[in-house]
């Protein structure tokens, strides 16, 4: 199994980049993971709604860039599915029981993803109505892959 994580930007909080680290390392026994920082796009505070689109698609395209034909593709969207840990877990098990082995995770930007991406995803994934800083998201995701994992395997993680 493999699986990565495409996020927009680069990490800047240390207590961040420690808290998935350890997630990381813990993913190893179970799957070959990395993830793959793509560069944001530069943009001011005030956009307008054509300037902000332009700003998805730029940061779409690097996106797309690291994304195989063969990869299943799992887009955070915040009017995706709303799935529990178990769901979550169900479904990765689903699609390793039917050879989808090289799973994407991807995360956009503060402004979101391009229609592109949402288009090209497999599956639209939420987690709640509520706004999440993206840096935050891709520690709370890398966190419930790990618990995916832990679930399909029967071992104990805290609840």
């Amino acid at each position: 199994m493999q699986i990565q994580f495409v996020t927009v930007g680069k990490l800047k909080e240390k207590y961040f980049v420690q808290g998935i680290s350890e997630y990381m390392k813990r993913l190893q026994p179970y799957a070959k993971v990395k993830i793959i920082e793509v560069s944001d796009e530069k943009a001011p505070e005030q956009l307008s709604e054509a300037e902000a689109k332009q700003v998805k698609e730029k940061e779409g395209k690097r996106i797309l860039t690291q994304i195989k034909p063969e990869h299943y593709v799992f887009a955070l969207a915040i009017n995706g599915q709303l799935w529990s840990s178990e769901q979550l877990a169900e479904n990765i098990e689903k699609l390793t029981t039917y050879g989808r082995s090289q799973l994407t995770f991807v995360i956009g930007g503060s402004l979101g993803l391009s229609e592109e991406i949402l288009n090209r995803a497999d599956q639209k994934l939420s987690f709640g109505k509520m706004t999440y800083p993206h840096q935050l998201m891709r520690l709370i995701l890398v966190e419930q892959v790990y618990r995916a994992f832990k679930i399909n395997r029967r071992e104990p993680y805290h609840k």
